[in-house]
């Protein structure tokens, strides 16, 4: 990946899980959070639905399935711990402000044991020590550490920032669908509805590698209904996924030193631009080779950038950037 946001330095609150039992304790060994109350006893306001989404073991694989297209927030915690409790629900309070780009998920670790054991070796890789709270990001199913233990909003909001530029540089630039406001912690299946069957048969093609599949089905759902923007975003983030996969970088950018007049090895370079987050450069590249091409070569060029603009996603600065330089170019 080629930018991870940064985890504040120091662990506010965590707590060494290393002497706890590997059986959970019941749930009800601490306080359950008050819907609308943050950790601490703050006042937070009304989370709009399917923003936060509560998880358990078995039904963490389609979080992470979705983080293929959309970021999220996920917050271990431990409801034996008081002072973890509300955590996740003053993280989602903070990701409120922006707008879809990231969702947040909860995990209770004292009665999801599987989940906390699957991010055992990354919490102590990335912290030092097992630890509890503790945040990370998680973009294209990858954990990318975030923070330990209680930070203050303004240092969690630093870090979502972030984790959204990062998700941005890597491709990843859906949101979710955020209904009206609803009080914290609702329950996986309201804040989290079921994906259409040819999205999810996308997700499932693109988890075992078939990325030729993913493109089928999603090509399906945009034959069903041509608006529908979800479909064209992860058709077009497949696609730069299945023309990557396997080259090398190398002879990819030595091939279009050596032509630059050559448009297909310069689509090439600017693939890998984009998948290693040089948005700016990929798309400069495409803007010059439209520049100084005509004919073919020159609709190739731009229906490629076209491409890669939907593959960053309209909101970003650069790819308004990029569609001024390309009018320019052409006219």
């Amino acid at each position: 990946m080629s930018s991870t946001p940064t985890p504040p330095a120091g662990i506010r609150g965590a707590i060494d899980l290393s002497a706890l039992s590997a059986k959970p304790g019941p749930a009800a060994s601490a306080p359950a959070p008050t819907p609308g109350v943050a950790a601490g006893g703050a006042d937070a306001s009304p989370l709009p639905q399917g923003l936060l989404v509560e998880v358990t073991d078995a039904t963490f694989s389609e979080v992470m399935n979705r983080t293929l297209q959309v970021p999220a927030v996920l917050v271990l915690w431990s409801s034996a711990h008081e002072q973890t409790v509300g955590l996740a629900e003053r993280v989602a309070g903070v990701a409120a402000g922006l707008e879809g780009r990231v969702f947040v998920v909860s995990a209770d670790v004292q009665t999801s044991p599987g989940i906390l054991q699957a991010f055992q070796p990354v919490i102590v890789q990335a912290f030092g020590q097992l630890t509890v709270p503790v945040t990370f990001g998680l973009l294209q199913g990858q954990p990318v550490p975030l923070f330990p233990g209680l930070p203050p909003n303004e240092e969690i909001k630093a870090v979502l920032d972030q984790l959204v530029q990062a998700a941005v540089q890597n491709g990843v630039t859906g949101r979710v669908e955020l209904g009206p406001a609803s009080a914290a912690g609702a329950d996986a299946d309201a804040a989290m509805p079921a994906l259409p069957p040819l999205h999810e048969e996308a997700y499932d093609a693109i988890e075992r590698g078939d990325f030729a599949a993913a493109v089928t089905a999603y090509e399906k759902a945009l034959a069903a209904d041509p608006k529908d923007h979800d479909a064209e975003l992860g058709l077009a983030q497949v696609r730069l996924m299945q023309r990557t996969t396997g080259v090398d970088p190398q002879a990819v950018r030595a091939a279009a030193a050596a032509a630059p007049e050559d448009v297909d090895a310069q689509i090439a370079v600017a693939d890998l631009d984009v998948l290693g987050g040089h948005v700016a450069d990929a798309f400069t590249r495409l803007i010059d080779t439209v520049r100084a091409t005509e004919g073919a070569d020159r609709d190739r060029a731009r229906t490629h950038l076209l491409e890669l603009f939907s593959v960053v996603g309209n909101h970003d600065e650069r790819v308004r950037k990029g569609r001024t330089a390309l009018m320019n170019a052409l006219f």
